[in-house]
C-alpha cells in the first residue's frame, strides 16, 4: 500500500498569521512518520509532499501584491502546476517507489532550500 499526505512549505516555514494552518500542516509530518514506522512491516509506504505555491484557484486568490511577494521568494521565478505536484505523487504511488518511506518532499520551485 502507499499513503501519500500533501502538506505545505508552511510546515517548514511557517506564516504569518497562520499558526493553525502551519500547525495542522508540521503535524502530518509527525503522523506520517510514525505511519512510515508502524506500516514498513507490511511493505507499506508513507511519504508527505510539501507544495509551495501552485498555480490553483486558491493560489490565484492570494491578492496581487502577495502572490508577486511569494513568486519572488522562488529561486525558480513561479508557480508550480498541478501537474508537477501530480507527477510525484504518481511516482510515490507507483512500484518504482516502494523503498521510499517517511519522506517528506517539497514540490516548491526550491523556497525551502536549506530549512
Amino acid at each position: 500500500g502507499r499513503v501519500i499526505f500533501c502538506s505545505s512549505t508552511a510546515a517548514l516555514l511557517g506564516g504569518v498569521g497562520q499558526g493553525n494552518y502551519a500547525a495542522s500542516k508540521s503535524g502530518l509530518i509527525g503522523l506520517a512518520r510514525t505511519l512510515a514506522r508502524e506500516l514498513a512491516r507490511k511493505q507499506a509506504t508513507v511519504n508527505v509532499i510539501l507544495p509551495g505555491l501552485v498555480d490553483t484557484d486558491m493560489g490565484r486568490d492570494f491578492p496581487e501584491k502577495v502572490r508577486q511577494e511569494f513568486i519572488d521568494s522562488v529561486p525558480l521565478g513561479r508557480a508550480g502546476t498541478v501537474a508537477e505536484v501530480a507527477s510525484l505523487i504518481t511516482y510515490l504511488a507507483s512500484e518504482e517507489a516502494r523503498y521510499i518511506t517517511g519522506a517528506v518532499i517539497p514540490v516548491d520551485g526550491g523556497v525551502s532550500m536549506g530549512v
